[in-house]
């Protein structure tokens, strides 16, 4: 059975090299992706270099446990290094943040608090997926970035475009 996921995918060291990198592990393991433009931001929670953020929507016939390992690993092959911080620079962040329409508490939340509260994840959803429904809030995205604080936090279209590896 086929399952659709969103993934957020997030840089800010050596980020367009890192994020290719990312993107290329995520084409490798899920099919029929596509997606969001790609924004900068400023950090989050700390003093650091601006980030690259996306989200990809993909096709899985695997577990939401499955999803995850295979994202950690795709981290874990790009440098990530887990800490106790939780807001630090990184190398490769990947969440998922919707399966299907599940709202679960275990492996993961599910769907991911900081859609509603992250410009930076809510503002791709709504490029990405503007008429798809949050299973929690029940609006679309469309609407739930129409009605987001701005000035909450500043992002802006990075200069990015993806360089596919072929493998």
């Amino acid at each position: 059975m086929s399952h659709f996921i969103l993934i957020s995918v997030g840089s800010n060291i050596d980020k367009a090299a890192n994020t290719d990198a990312g993107l290329n592990g995520i084409a490798d393991a899920f099919e029929n992706i596509q997606l969001s433009p790609v924004y900068e931001s400023e950090s989050v929670g700390f003093n650091g270099d601006t980030f690259f953020n996306l989200v990809v929507s993909a096709q899985t016939d695997v577990s939401i446990e499955r999803v995850c390992e295979i994202l950690k690993k795709i981290e874990d092959e790009n440098g990530r290094i887990r800490g106790t911080q939780k807001f630090a620079p990184r190398t490769l962040d990947l969440d998922l943040l919707i399966f299907d329409e599940h709202v679960i508490d275990k492996p993961i939340i599910l769907p991911r608090e900081e859609i509603l509260y992250n410009a930076f994840v809510l503002r791709p959803l709504a490029d990405l997926v503007p008429q798809h429904i949050h299973p929690v809030v029940k609006k679309t995205y469309q609407t739930l970035w129409q009605q987001y604080d701005k000035k909450k936090q500043n992002l802006w279209v990075a200069d990015y475009s993806w360089s596919k590896t072929q493998t």
